[in-house]
């Protein structure tokens, strides 16, 4: 049986691991854990490489270069997933990731790292797209949250390691080996992934021409997200330059997602923006926690740590629990409870810092918020693919990764704006109380995910038969 056939069917396996579903389960779970190990990895590293290379005015760029580029390599893979099935963007764009990491490894200066940092974005943020369509046509629909779970699981060991085995491979062999290391690694992931494709079928305009117009969008809005975090320190004129690059970014964004997200339409585009509110109010967050752990209450990076491992370990935890209730939880239902506790914990952070209370009071609230988002995720991924039909899944998966990177960037941006704006514990106070609104809103658009009864059975029906 194909794979395509084993994803609609209604007597197909139950399990992840199934005969039909074991190798492509365990590879795409091996794929996300290396992906999360490299990112942790290289944070850690990145003083670092940054004091070897002798590029610290570019410390900043090289963490925004893959976010931005990743937005190209999102749209990119959308577009081909839509014409011609998922394996080849898949296959592409992990060797684009390879030969990134191949750059970065072999960089002889700061800037030659950037430009690695650039291809490993494009590389990165394509195969987050392809991996999403993959599962909407291997699995059936109720091992969607399953699997969605299980790449939630596969970022828990590296957070647990990935930081302590980067500085020991940085100390031992150097921290070159941090890029290099992984290549072989992800070559195995490869191995057992792509074989296991071979059955699923193509899009549904396999002759379509590449569309250019969406490419030369998401290539702006990657110019735009660089353009803030370059502008910002320029005196007197920096602020402006930075809104009107924000300005830009929401332009360049709309025809990316569809119709309607930027207003809150009902159903799917709602799905996309709360995506998007989601990242910026959760990560917006975590970037200043560790840094209002160490500076006001002088805890060492090691100790202030504990809070991300604790959001970690928890996010996993709370997207277990989604994915054993599956679909008696409900989509909806659990987008809104994990919106309130991750907004809990952020209120409850907030509180931490303007009242002094005592840092367990925040640490403790980020294992909450991480057990929210381990709701929140995995669920929108699952209504995504719900309310997408075989003719758009890709450019849907495209759309809610595109808005889980700008959410992101733009409020690690403006986050980065509003704290130097202020002055001592002032800075973060202001910080996470921006975030705190973002995560209301976040609250009161979820209920919008919510899609009218006569589109959802359309969509069904229109899975059904593409399937």
């Amino acid at each position: 049986m194909s794979l395509s056939a084993a994803g609609s069917g209604a007597n197909a396996p139950l399990g992840l691991f199934a005969p039909q579903y074991r190798w492509i389960t365990v590879g795409m779970f091996s794929l996300v854990f290396l992906v999360a190990f490299e990112s942790l990895a290289v944070t850690t590293v990145m003083p670092l490489v940054s004091r070897e290379l002798g590029g610290a005015s570019l410390y900043a760029l090289a963490f925004a270069a893959p976010m931005a580029s990743g937005v190209i390599g999102m749209v990119a893979a959308g577009g081909w997933s839509d014409r011609k099935g998922p394996t080849g963007p898949l296959y592409v764009s992990l060797i684009v990731f390879i030969i990134g990491l191949l750059l970065c490894g072999l960089a002889p200066s700061m800037q030659a790292l950037v430009a690695g940092r650039l291809v490993q974005g494009l590389g990165g943020g394509a195969s987050t797209v392809a991996l999403y369509v993959v599962v909407a046509r291997v699995y059936v629909p109720r091992l969607h949250p399953k699997i969605f779970a299980a790449f939630a699981a596969a970022w828990v060991i590296p957070s647990l390691i990935g930081p302590f085995a980067a500085g020991l491979a940085a100390q031992t062999v150097g921290w070159r080996w941090v890029f290099l290391g992984v290549v072989g690694l992800v070559v195995l992931a490869m191995a057992a992934v792509l074989p296991s494709l071979r059955g699923l079928g193509g899009g549904e305009n396999p002759d379509g021409k590449i569309a250019w117009l969406p490419l030369c969008w998401a290539a702006l809005a990657a110019a735009a997200v660089l353009a803030m975090n370059l502008l910002a320190d320029i005196p007197s004129v920096g602020t402006w330059l930075m809104v009107l690059s924000l300005a830009v970014v929401l332009v360049a964004v709309r025809p990316l997602f569809p119709r309607r997200t930027l207003s809150a339409g009902r159903g799917l585009p709602t799905t996309i923006l709360v995506r998007g509110l989601a990242a910026a109010a959760f990560f917006g967050t975590e970037v200043y926690l560790p840094y209002l752990l160490m500076d006001r209450y002088a805890l060492t990076p090691a100790v202030a740590g504990l809070a991300l491992t604790g959001g970690a370990i928890f996010w996993s935890l709370g997207s277990a629990v989604q994915g054993r209730m599956g679909e008696s939880l409900g989509n909806e239902r659990a987008m809104l409870i994990g919106s309130v506790l991750g907004v809990t914990a952020i209120v409850l952070v907030l509180a931490t810092a303007a009242w002094h209370w005592p840092a367990f009071v925040a640490i403790a609230a980020w294992g909450l918020g991480g057990a929210g988002m381990g709701l929140v995720y995995p669920r929108q991924n699952v209504h995504m693919i719900k309310l997408s039909t075989t003719a758009n899944q890709g450019f849907n998966s495209s759309a809610l990764a595109i808005a889980d990177s700008m959410g992101s960037a733009l409020a690690l941006a403006a986050a980065g704006l509003i704290f130097a704006a202020f002055s001592g514990n002032d800075s973060f106070v202001a910080v996470f109380a921006f975030t705190a609104l973002i995560g209301l809103a976040l609250i009161v658009l979820t209920p919008r995910t919510r899609a009218v009864e006569k589109t959802v059975q359309a969509v069904e029906v229109r899975n059904t038969l593409g399937a």
